[in-house]
This record gives C-alpha cells, structure tokens and sequence, in this order.
C-alpha cells in the first residue's frame, strides 16, 4: 500500500507520526513525508487527493467552517494532549516566573494555535499580555537565527530547542487540550488503506510513549539530521515528562472542548464547533 503523509510542522513532538512512517515502510509500504509549504492549506489538498493523511489540529477546522469552506478534514486520532511549546531564555533560570515576560521581549510563533494557546497560558498564570513586547520574528527557523543573533530576550519554539535556556513549558503551564491529531477526508475512512494505518499508528504511539527516550531519538533520528543525537533525546524526553502521548488513538472530547475555550478566550473563533462535526 501507497500512503502520502504530511505535517504542518516538522517536530519531535510528532514522534508518534515519524515512527508510524518508519513502521510503515518496514512492513513493505511506500510512505512518503513532507511538510506543508507556505501558502498551502491542509484541508485542500486533502479535498484534491494530493495527500492521504494529515497532521494537524482540531482548531484548524474551526476558521474555515466560519467561512463556510465545505468539505473539511475529519480529524481521527490524537497525538498531542499537551502544548508542546517552550520558552527558552538566555540563561538557566530556575525561579522563572510568567510575570517574567513583562517589559521584555518575547519572540514568539505567530502559527494561530500556537500564538492562541501562549496567549491564554500568560494570563492563565497571572502575567499581562500586554506588558510584554511580542515579535513575529518569521518561521520557527528565522526565530531561532534572530534568537542567536541577539535579538530578544525569550524565544519560543517546539522542542528538539537548539538555542538559548529552556525556563518554561507552555504545555506544564495550562491544563491538556486536544492539540494536534491526524485527520484525512472522510471517503479515505472507509478505505483498507486507513484501516492499515490506523492498526500501524496504535503500535508507533504506544512505543514511542513507553520506550527509553534513546531508543526513540535513535529510532527517529534519519529525519533530524544535523540535530545532535543528545538534543533530539532531550525533546523526547521533555515530552515523555509532559504527558504529550498520553491516552489513547481518541481525541477526548473534554480535551476538544477545552480547545474551544483557549480559543474563544483570544475571541479567535465565533462560536463553539460541535465536536461530531470535526472529529469522528
């Protein structure tokens, strides 16, 4: 079997999708990977049969169905049920304080959910979003060039984190929200095709999530090159910590709902979106 398999963002945050793909082409299956461009929307090229299986975000449905986009993705399988962003400063600091950010700057990832998510994890731990000089620095790539070029006094980014201090996890600081899934059309549901991949995927996630955080790194690490083995363990093993993989294959619908309240907390949705409308 032929699976077209992409990502909005490359991350070892996605570990349990990168590993599906390497157990996939074990099994004798042509996988393909790619990462959305700039300009591309998920939901289109699924609808256009140019990618089978995406990895993305319940709250990506959200926008869309607003403006009356149908068809939209069905999103079937959870990945993440934490943030898996992080705040890294210039130097170690083990009495970091969210009230820290004020009257700094802060290079953050202007990606919606990413940016709706940090928003509502400031207040939520009793800083003013307001106080704090937030840059839109580009991708997460020219966020860590401006990082080490000086600029800024916190960057935030995904993990493996190859630039500055680690002093906060986005993901610690708020409760678990549905935050990444997988979602495909709903004609590719009732294919074996989808059926083969969901039985592939239940075995990648539960072995990423139980394994040793070497094991994982080094199972993973031909889609990291030029990251230092010790830096792609690190990400992996923050994220064993935070509880990422948690769960099962279902995206709980409290998680969901919890999704629509950082979002209608940054008043970046217009109303509260059926969970049987976007997941199934």
């Amino acid at each position: 079997m032929t699976y077209r398999i992409m990502a909005s963002r490359h991350s070892a945050f996605y570990s349990p999708l990168l590993y599906s793909i390497q157990l996939l082409k074990e099994e004798g299956h042509q996988a393909s990977y790619s990462v959305l461009g700039a300009g591309q929307r998920s939901y289109v090229l699924l609808r256009e049969g140019q990618v089978d299986i995406m990895q993305s975000a319940v709250s990506s449905n959200w926008n869309p169905r607003e403006r009356g986009v149908e068809p939209l993705p069905v999103h079937f399988a959870q990945i993440n049920q934490r943030d898996g962003f992080f705040l890294a400063g210039r130097q170690a600091d083990d009495a970091f304080e969210w009230k820290h950010l004020e009257g700094r700057t802060l290079l953050a990832d202007h990606g919606l959910q990413p940016l709706v998510m940090l928003k509502y994890a400031v207040r939520h731990n009793g800083a003013n979003w307001d106080k704090i000089q937030v840059v839109d620095a580009g991708t997460p790539e020219q966020m860590e060039a401006a990082f080490r070029a000086g600029k800024g006094d916190y960057v935030h980014l995904q993990a493996p984190i190859v630039t500055g201090a680690v002093v906060a996890s986005v993901g610690a600081a708020v409760p678990p929200v549905a935050f990444s899934s997988l979602c495909c059309t709903r004609e590719y549901q009732k294919t074996p095709r989808y059926r083969e991949f969901l039985k592939v995927y239940e075995r990648a996630r539960e072995w990423v999530r139980s394994a040793p955080a070497e094991e994982v790194a080094a199972a993973e690490s031909s889609f990291f090159p030029g990251i230092p083995s010790e830096s792609l363990t690190d990400a992996i093993r923050r994220y064993h910590s935070l509880g990422c993989w948690g769960g099962g294959l279902e995206i709980p619908r409290p998680l969901y709902e919890q999704a629509l309240t950082v979002f209608q907390s940054a008043r970046a949705i217009a109303w509260r979106h059926r969970y049987e409308e976007v997941v199934g």
